[in-house]
């Protein structure tokens, strides 16, 4: 199916309110000295259906985007935004990303299917965690639907509980970063976008070596589990990464969920 943002762009989706919460969540990407310039290379690690891609390529001139989902479902809607919005600049690539090459078993939710992921006890682990996120983004929802604001919170169970019914198995391949530079010649990323619900540290091992010094600048969603924000930023440090921000989004201060932004 497809929608329309609120700027008037069109995206195909699975579903309608999650994109629009999607489009809400990338503009936040987009600030401590992270830009878009013509011709950069932009790597989509957790692209779902392509919202910050498009965004991307609405940015600047020229604007290169790997996008990387292993949901098939979501895959499909991803390739049908490249093909309307890319003009061959939106690759698209369906597999998950990770420290080595292979496969892993992914838990897809067909009603929230951004919180897909190789990872599922960072919320079965923790269930009032999941629903202080629903809580906080009824509070803390786009413009587009501040109708969400007037549901009682008390109501944030029952939606926790709709968004994870149905909820099933499905085994997508794996890649590395270092792969997809080696495969596709790639001598530099200008910025990695990494959304990818709990593989974070998986995504940067990945990333090989020799090829640090190719990456410009990340923002990436860090779960914080066993001092993962830490690691990230001490690694990113010794990788020359000087310059880092960390924040919360808003309404996600009880959470363990934070934006890294880092550049040389």
């Amino acid at each position: 199916m497809k929608t329309t943002l609120s700027d008037g762009t069109e995206i195909h989706c699975i579903k309608k309110p999650e994109v629009r919460m999607l489009d809400h969540h990338v503009e936040g990407y987009l600030q401590h000295g992270i830009h878009i310039k013509d011709s950069d290379v932009v790597f989509d690690v957790g692209a779902n259906v392509g919202v910050f891609g498009v965004r991307a390529l609405q940015k600047a001139e020229n604007v290169r985007v790997f996008c990387f989902e292993p949901i098939p479902e979501i895959a499909d809607a991803l390739r049908e935004n490249a093909a309307l919005h890319g003009q061959g600049r939106m690759t698209v690539l369906q597999e998950g990303v990770s420290s080595d090459i292979g496969e892993a078993r992914f838990t897809y939710f067909p009603n929230a299917p951004a919180l897909s992921t190789a990872h599922p006890e960072q919320w079965d682990n923790n269930p009032g965690a999941f629903k202080e996120a629903v809580k906080s983004t009824m509070k803390n929802p786009p413009e587009s639907m501040r109708w969400m604001r007037w549901i009682p919170t008390a109501f944030s169970g029952l939606l926790a509980g709709y968004l994870v019914k149905g909820r099933h198995e499905v085994t997508c391949k794996l890649t590395t970063i270092s792969e997809i530079i080696k495969t596709y010649d790639i001598n530099r990323i200008d910025l990695m976008k990494i959304d990818c619900e709990g593989a974070e540290w998986d995504t940067l091992t990945g990333i090989g070596d020799e090829n640090w010094s190719k990456i410009n600048s990340f923002v990436i969603e860090v779960h914080d589990d066993n001092g993962r924000l830490e690691r990230v930023k001490n690694l990113l440090l010794e990788r020359g990464f000087i310059r880092q921000v960390v924040e919360q989004e808003e309404g996600l201060e009880n959470s363990k969920m934070y934006n890294l932004f880092a550049l040389r």
